[in-house]
């Protein structure tokens, strides 16, 4: 039995349509146009409101293969949020500054955070969820440490490829730099951390995370010309963070544990 024209028309105008969006790379709109279609047939949709229906999936369908590609990109050592962190638990953070910052006013103007206290107190927590605040936002993220940073800047000079390790690091958004001073730099890791600093200075912001007080930051690094040249740019557009409550880290430790001890005696009973 032959198709009627009218129908033989509408298969082909079908076709060339999912055939158009293929060749856009609107492969999701594509995906989707039979549903839609239904969709728009079921509850009488005008053409508009289907139209903008099914570049709705596409946009949203990009928009989630971004984010999980920023999320690549910026390393970030675990999924924290700041609505993870517990601040009536920790008592030596400015909250107001931290929900402050969590507006990422900061990375407008390129301005710095450093965040300052012993380990454990929630620094690394805290520098995570506003990285992740950042990436949701749609900026580029990369998290690193601070011998991690020294250790592939070393071997990007010996490999004659420092100029292409100074572009990586001057690229992101915001650089989240973490636990300096827990570890002894080379003897070129200052410098190194320096000049990354330096290139970022005024430009884009940078978090860093350290164990040592700004007051000591000549001693810590063996370099006294180098370490106040690096506070001089980090501290011009900053927010200091100075965290001195008790360990973080530790209360969440014996906050499991006491769940798990729970556990058991509820079941030994």
């Amino acid at each position: 039995m032959s198709t009627p024209p009218m129908q033989m028309s509408e298969a082909r105008r079908f076709q060339q349509l999912k055939g158009h969006l293929s060749y856009l790379k609107l492969n999701d709109a594509a995906e989707a146009l039979n549903r839609v279609l239904d969709q728009a047939r079921t509850e009488r949709m005008s053409m508009t409101a289907a139209l903008e229906r099914l570049l709705e999936i596409e946009v949203e369908a990009t928009e989630a293969r971004r984010l999980a590609a920023r999320e690549r990109f910026a390393c970030l050592p675990e999924p924290w949020s700041l609505a993870d962190f517990d601040f009536a638990a920790q008592p030596g953070v400015d909250e107001k500054l931290i929900r402050d910052l969590a507006t990422l006013r900061f990375l407008d103007d390129a301005s710095n955070v450093l965040f300052v206290g012993p380990p454990g107190v929630g620094k690394t927590m805290l520098s995570v969820a506003l990285g992740r605040a950042a990436v949701e936002a749609g900026h580029r993220v990369y998290f690193t440490t601070a011998a991690d940073l020294a250790a592939r800047c070393h071997k990007a000079a010996l490999e004659g490829r420092w100029k292409t390790c100074m572009n990586f690091f001057a690229g992101p958004k915001l650089l989240i730099v973490d636990e300096l001073g827990y570890l002894p730099l080379p003897e070129d890791g200052a410098s190194a951390l320096f000049q990354v600093i330096n290139q970022r200075y005024l430009k884009s912001s940078t978090i860093l995370t350290t164990n040592v007080g700004i007051a000591d930051w000549a001693g810590a690094f063996g370099d006294a010309t180098v370490a106040a040249a690096m506070l001089d740019r980090l501290l011009h557009r900053a927010a200091v963070a100075g965290i001195d409550g008790p360990s973080y880290r530790l209360r969440n430790h014996q906050t499991k544990a006491d769940t798990i001890r729970a556990g058991v005696n509820s079941r030994a009973s």
